[in-house]
């Protein structure tokens, strides 16, 4: 109050002396408060709390979550859930109602992902839940369809927490005693995109150490992204895993620890026939996580169930990176790839989406900007949600598939099916609204080497279409070396002899601009031009005059090094052009010079000298001749690859050095 008070008769005491400055010191006033309070919002933290009402030993548990802040121009905003009981099981329903087996204090956690809303999710405080006594029976009830299944609570966002839930099943009729894998942060990303902060256990499973482990690098690329299955976050059928087993445990460890950086080991005791468990780990994703908000990236688990025998099974799960929690996307495997290795990879493509509607959906079309680059005949669907058949030719009335195409399309067309609604009545499960489509493709014949941008409009039955994110592939630009050998023309000097040969270095078949360097052996013979000096001499011993005449010639013999710089830019597959700077010294230069004195009766040289003198020498440097000069070249054959023939004009800063080069090329 006190201060308030002050700061008033300051500025009436302001304002009664200088106006001007007064306002000028109010409007400061006005902007200090008003970024004062944006940054008061800016840093307040979203909070969701857990409420209980509690029952003996059943709990119903309900989410206070803020208040969403509306996507401008998306679907409705919603909140997904997803909770640990800290016995052991979970739920992802919105208010789930949960029995413990028996008494004692117990942590409930809580992770409420905003959908559509533009903060970060709320952080939750975890809850202690005491149960005194059991009033209710509990049932354990079997619900593994599969021995070994990952799942996660959402999709990875930078700098954010993430729950992988590992749930394994006992398949033998015996007690056994196993293992558990999971394999995190893969080699081909330079940062990595998860640290493993917790990992709960709740059946005494041991956390091993797997440190000093020496590892080889190779791996067949297509492994890089393989099925994977997510249950009841994206429901079972939403992806599907590589149940496969498999029995060389010691190679599945070794190619895995190849793949990935990181990795963490549990053993397991005393789990009996048919008895199901899980294992949490939280993950934070690192503010270095990819950027590319269309890439996959993947972690994998390895069950181990009896530790006797090598049988195992492997599943990986694919992830795809955004910024913000939108279940509308699409992403691809073709983030960073190969340009020379091309033709031999597979691109895949998910498009994923969800009914937000408040009825189900019938007919979900999905209209896909297919790149010039790639080749629409090669389309093959992997996989697809809500299940059923590829549609035949003609009208059918059950559930499918209808796969159509125009000039830049691909239309995915579900015909006759049912897709619940999240806003619909009686829909517990947010994830049973959700649907995607796998889909692989192979290159053209014919492409270049550019960046491609594919996004997808998502129409459910006769609503706006929604547009999901644009999906990008990218080349690594690689290397081209290439072998050049030449001429060099000297109009210049006399009796000039030049030739080269070199290599250059430059991104491998680039599609436009790119930059090129070149080290060039230069062997060049010449001679400059002869300097003829005459004078009159008087000779005042012998009383008369007679006329001098000194010729000089040089001539070199030099071992040069050129290293020229330029950008070059292919008009087509066959043209090209460029223009950079050249550095050239002479490694080696050897001179002779030779002194003709001529000396000839009278003014006239008409009759024979009657004195001749002639000397020579001769002088070998190292390292000198710095010279520096502009280039402008044209390539005509093979541009990106291959053999061609080019023709360079070098402007040298220094007189007598500018030159033609003419010369054979060929990349590799």
């Amino acid at each position: 109050m006190n201060t308030t008070f002050c700061i008033f008769k300051t500025y009436l005491y302001l304002i009664i002396m200088n106006k001007r400055f007064s306002f000028l010191l109010l409007f400061l006033i006005g902007v200090y408060g008003y970024a004062q309070k944006l940054i008061a919002n800016d840093t307040v933290t979203r909070v969701a709390n857990i409420k209980n009402t509690t029952n003996g030993n059943e709990i119903l548990f309900t989410p206070e979550t803020p208040i969403l802040n509306q996507i401008a121009g998306a679907p409705k905003a919603f909140y997904t859930h997803y909770w640990e009981f800290g016995d052991g099981h979970y739920s992802t329903e919105e208010k789930p109602k949960h029995t413990y087996k028996k008494t004692g204090d117990y942590e409930v956690k809580l992770w409420a992902t905003n959908n559509y809303d533009t903060g970060k999710p709320p952080t939750t405080r975890p809850k202690k839940i005491a149960i005194s006594e059991i009033t209710t029976e509990y049932k354990d009830i079997a619900s593994m369809d599969e021995d070994f299944i990952l799942k996660r609570n959402r999709e990875p966002v930078p700098d954010e927490e993430m729950v992988i839930v590992v749930s394994y099943k006992n398949p033998k009729d015996y007690t056994t005693n196993g293992k558990l894998y999971l394999f995190y942060n893969e080699h081909q990303y330079k940062a990595n995109n998860f640290e493993l902060t917790d990992t709960r256990t709740y059946h005494k499973e041991k956390n091993i150490s797997a440190e000093g482990f020496a590892f080889t690098r190779n791996i067949d690329d297509d492994g890089t992204y393989l099925a994977s299955s997510n249950n009841k976050f994206i429901e079972t059928r939403t992806f599907s895993q590589d149940s496969t087993e498999k029995t060389n445990l010691p190679l599945t460890v070794a190619n895995s620890k190849a793949f990935y950086k990181n990795w963490s080991l549990l053993e397991f005791d005393n789990m009996q026939p048919k008895e199901e468990r899980n294992v949490f780990f939280s993950l934070k994703t690192t503010p270095e996580m990819l950027k590319d908000t269309s890439a996959i990236i993947s972690v994998r688990g390895v069950y181990v169930p009896d530790a006797n025998y090598d049988n195992h099974k492997v599943k990986d799960m694919e992830m795809e990176i955004v910024t913000s929690h939108d279940p509308n996307k699409m992403s691809s495997n073709g983030t960073f790839m190969n340009y020379r290795l091309v033709r031999f990879k597979t691109l895949k493509y998910k498009i994923k989406f969800q009914n937000n509607g408040e009825g189900p959906a019938r007919t979900i079309r999905l209209e896909t900007d297919i790149p010039e680059m790639l080749d629409k005949s090669t389309l093959n669907v992997l996989d697809m949600y809500p299940k059923c058949d590829i549609c035949p030719k003609k009208e059918v009335l059950y559930s499918c598939l209808d796969t159509t195409f125009t000039d830049s399309q691909a239309i995915f067309t579900f015909k006759n099916i049912y897709l619940s609604g999240s806003e619909q009545k009686n829909v517990k499960e947010y994830d049973s609204t959700k649907g995607f489509v796998k889909y692989s493709i192979k290159f053209a014949k014919d492409f270049h080497k550019k960046k491609t941008k594919s996004r997808t409009a998502i129409i459910f039955d006769k609503n706006d279409p929604i547009i999901t994110n644009y999906s990008t592939t990218r080349f690594l630009p690689g290397i081209s070396i290439g072998a050049k050998v030449g001429v060099n023309s000297f109009s210049d000097l006399n009796n000039s002899e030049s030739y080269f040969f070199g290599a250059t270095l430059s991104p491998y078949k680039s599609y436009r601009l790119y930059w090129q360097v070149e080290l060039m052996n230069n062997f060049h013979n010449y001679n400059t031009q002869t300097n003829v000096r005459e004078e009159f001499i008087q000779d005042g011993a012998q009383g008369f005059r007679f006329l001098q005449r000194t010729t000089t010639n040089n001539s070199f013999k030099n071992i040069d090094w050129d290293i020229p710089v330029l950008l070059r830019y292919n008009l087509n597959n066959y043209i090209g052009l460029g223009a950079g700077l050249q550095n050239t010294i002479s490694l080696s230069e050897k001179q002779e010079q030779s002194v003709l004195v001529e000396q000839f009766e009278g003014d006239l040289t008409d009759s024979p000298p009657f004195s001749t003198k002639e000397n020579t020498t001769n002088e070998t440097n190292s390292f000198n001749n710095l010279r520096t000069g502009l280039l402008f070249e044209a390539t005509a054959g093979f541009a990106r690859i291959g053999p061609s023939l080019g023709a360079r004009y070098i402007m040298n800063f220094e007189k007598d050095f500018n030159y033609w080069q003419f010369y054979a090329i060929w990349k590799f």
